[in-house]
């Protein structure tokens, strides 16, 4: 047994280096797969416990027994006279520690001890792989193709399997197997991960991919992706010194994978133009990123504070003339450009104008130049409309009210006969009269409100 115990320690030197899983965490996982084993022939509550010598090879095992005068649990107790086998003089209360033999153990334990031992140590090496993965988030890998699992893909990471699910993917990408294949660690997960992920979306796609991959592996499940805008990012800096140098920036990244990428990027350094940065000497470095995301256009944006300069900037390769905020609280804006950009502006099925909104995180409107002046006339003659309701005004008179700035009801019902005096065309007695026609107006709209809503109560 010494030589079989030997060979095993000289076997689990090799397990360690190959695996890089400590020796103590093996011996700890033998000497318990041990004990395990025993139990098995001497029951579940035996006091027993196992240690292996390194140095000499030897593995023993031994059995903790208390004495005591009437046997009601053999498992953990002896009495007095069988206790003389082991003591000179036993009593009640003593304990009695024998030495099993190893060689004792039938094959059915032996069996046990074995699955034990392998079930541990590969949960050892799952630890450790997830210990060494976790950390690598973010970082950009290459393996190749192993399998297919519905539309996932399962890549041979070398040390372990990782997944690429159908939505990390660039859809218009196919993949065969053991073609190589690159992309970013988005999420590594073990069991406790997935336990815990809770209602976030994002999580909850990498714990459906997580239980499509081989359900004995148990983690850590290596997430991939390639639709991830970290993943384009990680990219430029390959191809862009100057972004690992801290002079370039790249400030937000939105993609539609495979089609179209907006990235938003600054520099530190005013000599320095960040988009002819990215971009490089005859389009060189872009075309890089660009190729490994099956051609996928980037448009480079320029950062601004000025959230009107963002906004135009963001809407490339359209040119837009102003932007019209329209809440603040809201985020939202409405941007006018050439009628001649307002389809390169919107996209194809509203792809431009959509990334634009998430880089900026406004909510986004484009309008041309014309719509804005038909909607200016379309306004105009509604404010007029309205004016020329109200008694003593007409259409001229509201003409020359709207053209002086009052655009509404409230406004004149608000003013003194003198300052409505003031408009050309307007004497004392017209604005009176104005005045008076505008507040009854308002009178007679808020009866027939207060009347409506009576209505609607019965």
């Amino acid at each position: 047994m010494e030589g079989s115990a030997k060979d095993l320690v000289l076997a689990l030197e090799g397990l360690e280096r190959e695996k890089n899983i400590k020796r103590e965490d093996i011996l700890k996982t033998i000497e318990d797969a041990l004990v395990s084993a025993l139990r098995k022939n001497l029951g579940k509550t035996a006091q027993i416990s196992a240690k292996i010598d390194v140095e000499s090879g030897s593995i023993k095992a031994f059995q903790t027994l208390n004495v005591v005068e009437v046997v009601t649990n053999p498992e953990m107790e002896i009495d007095v006279e069988g206790a003389k086998k082991y003591l000179k003089s036993p009593k009640a209360g003593d304990v009695v520690t024998i030495t099993l033999e190893v060689e004792d153990f039938s094959r059915i334990a032996a069996q046990i001890a074995k699955q034990v031992l392998i079930q541990k140590v590969r949960g050892i090496e799952r630890d450790n792989f997830y210990k060494e993965f976790k950390p690598r988030e973010g970082e950009v890998i290459t393996g190749s193709v192993r399998r297919f699992s519905d539309r996932d893909i399962i890549v041979d990471l070398g040390k372990v399997e990782a997944i690429l699910p159908y939505c990390e993917q660039i859809k218009k990408e196919r993949y065969v197997n053991g073609s190589r294949v690159k992309a970013i660690i988005a999420k590594v997960l073990n069991q406790n991960d997935l336990a815990n992920i809770g209602d976030d979306p994002v999580l909850s796609r990498y714990k459906s991919a997580a239980f499509k991959m081989d359900k004995g592996q148990r983690g850590p499940y290596v997430i991939l992706s390639r639709a991830n805008g970290k993943f384009l990012e990680e990219l430029f800096k390959v191809e862009v010194p100057e972004i690992n140098e801290g002079i370039v920036e790249i400030k937000n990244v939105q993609r539609d994978p495979g089609f179209r990428a907006k990235v938003m990027v600054s520099s530190i350094d005013s000599k320095i133009d960040p988009i002819g940065t990215c971009v490089g000497m005859r389009g060189i470095r872009i075309r890089a990123v660009m190729n490994e995301l099956s051609g996928e256009r980037i448009d480079l944006i320029n950062y601004s504070d000025d959230i009107s300069t963002v906004i135009m900037n963001s809407l490339a390769p359209a040119k837009a003339d102003f932007v019209k905020i329209e809440s603040l609280t809201e985020k939202k804006a409405t941007v006018i450009v050439p009628d001649d950009q307002l389809a390169i502006a919107i996209g194809k099925d509203w792809q431009n104008i959509k990334l634009a909104s998430k880089l900026t995180g406004w909510n986004l409107e484009v309008k041309s130049e014309s719509q804005k002046a038909k909607e200016g006339k379309e306004a105009t003659a509604a404010v007029q409309a309205t004016l020329a309701d109200v008694e003593g005004i007409g259409p001229k008179m509201a003409e020359v009210l709207q053209k002086s700035g009052f655009t509404t009801v409230e406004q004149i019902a608000e003013l003194d006969v003198e300052h409505l005096s003031t408009v050309q065309g307007i004497g004392e007695k017209t604005a009176a009269k104005i005045i008076e026609g505008a507040k009854k107006y308002l009178a007679d709209k808020s009866t027939q409100e207060e009347t409506n809503d009576d209505k609607e109560n019965n």
